[in-house]
């Protein structure tokens, strides 16, 4: 019995920052569109071949959107190991290709961003300073005309800076609202904001 091709894709996920790495079969891969979804459920990659192409959609650690990437049909199911980056940070975010190759790839992605998170943490630095220090200065405006408050009805909240994100905390119910720094969408974004809402629990 010949054994059915197979292929390994693996992504970073932006919410638990693990590595999630799945092996379908290329007649499930070709038979339907479909999820890989992070054992945490925040965050899947999909995948939907149409004709001659494949269209991924990759939950992305370093900017945190998701990026709508395509290539070959015959690439994506042939291909040793095929490589998708981030525009924002020039980082790989998926690998799709065979087990070996693939595992190496991810396993050097990890300590890259071991690496940039160590630095980041060291020097205060972010995938793009000016964006992350406009987005912090437009939080500080809202907030200095009370526009930060929480579904749960407090107005108490705290602050963390991540590497290409700002997380707001409501310091009564726990919630968070985590507001992408790493794109000049992002700080247009954040711009026409008058307020920001925590999304925690409704008193």
């Amino acid at each position: 019995m010949v054994e059915e091709p197979k292929r390994t894709i693996a992504y970073l996920c932006p919410s638990c920052r693990q590595s999630v790495v799945v092996e379908k079969t290329v007649f499930s891969l070709a038979a339907a569109p479909s999820a890989i979804p992070c054992p945490c459920g925040k965050s899947a990659l999909k995948t939907e071949i149409i004709g001659d192409r494949v269209k991924l959609t990759v939950p992305c650690l370093f900017c945190e959107k998701e990026h709508t990437v395509s290539c070959s049909t015959h690439a994506f199911l042939h291909e040793k190991t095929l490589a998708f980056s981030c525009a924002a940070s020039g980082l790989d975010c998926c690998y799709v290709g065979e087990e070996g190759p693939v595992f190496a790839a991810m396993k050097r992605l990890e300590e890259a961003v071991d690496k940039l998170e160590a630095a980041a943490g060291a020097e205060g630095t972010f995938i793009d300073d000016v964006i992350m220090h406009e987005v912090l200065s437009e939080i500080r405006d809202i907030a200095q005309r009370g526009g930060i408050s929480c579904a749960c009805g407090s107005r108490e909240w705290k602050l963390q800076v991540n590497f290409s994100s700002v997380d707001l905390f409501c310091a009564r119910c726990g919630a968070a609202l985590r507001i992408p720094a790493a794109t000049a969408d992002d700080l247009e974004d954040i711009c026409c904001k008058p307020s920001l809402l925590i999304h925690g629990k409704e008193a």
